[in-house]
């Protein structure tokens, strides 16, 4: 099994009183092990309905959806969250860390939630983090953090307990240039180390072009 997602005619409407807008009209996608994939598209464009299809975190989809292998569309609440737990990992354009907890905590906590010991995601975070640049940041809370210093963090959590996909969505859409452009290629470099594989919905073109793969995604189809 060389291929870690496959979607085979995805679809998703919604429905607003007499108005049933179409936003998948059938997606196929097949993404390997180890391949970094830009999803690139207008805001709008559906890039956040269909990561959220791929993630299993809404209901109302159509079509099939593979994930290592497994059928996973139409598995039950309970095995679906086992496999975003296990599989998948997320990083959103704004960070969502938690403010109480500072940022090695942030990272510890998925990994425990997931039956790691605690000296073992310590070990994990602090890696991470460190191969991130903040060894110096470990203990300072969200607040006390920069904006690239957040999203650095939130790329940390999402790699913590070495998914096989990474869903990011206008992971650096927050940020500068610059800051992006570091973000982007620290997190890119770290999918790579552990093996992972990843879809980055965004709609710049030039960080799209540091991807391995660029698909389209227009009305409602991918190009």
């Amino acid at each position: 099994m060389n291929n870690v997602v496959e979607l085979i005619d995805v679809r998703r409407k919604f429905v607003q009183g007499d108005v049933t807008i179409q936003v998948l009209r059938g997606v196929d996608l097949v993404v390997g092990k180890g391949e970094l994939v830009a999803l690139l598209g207008p805001s709008g464009s559906g890039k956040s309905t269909m990561l959220q299809a791929i993630g299993l975190l809404e209901g109302g989809f159509s079509g099939s959806i593979k994930l290592d292998g497994e059928e996973v569309s139409s598995a039950g609440v309970d095995r679906q969250t086992e496999i975003r737990r296990q599989k998948l990992g997320f990083v959103y354009q704004f960070h969502h860390l938690l403010p109480d907890f500072d940022a090695l905590e942030n990272v510890v906590l998925p990994q425990l939630i997931a039956d790691a010991t605690p000296e073992d995601a310590v070990e994990r975070a602090t890696h991470l983090l460190t191969q991130l640049g903040l060894s110096e940041r470990l203990h300072h809370r969200p607040s006390k953090l920069s904006g690239g210093e957040q999203q650095r963090v939130a790329v940390a959590r999402a790699l913590a307990n070495r998914p096989k996909l990474v869903l990011a969505d206008e992971p650096t859409g927050n940020l500068d240039e610059h800051t992006a452009d570091i973000v982007l290629g620290e997190f890119m470099a770290l999918v790579r180390e552990q093996g992972s594989s990843a879809i980055v919905a965004t709609h710049n073109e030039r960080l799209a072009a540091k991807m391995d793969r660029v698909v389209r995604l227009k009305d409602g189809r991918l190009a």
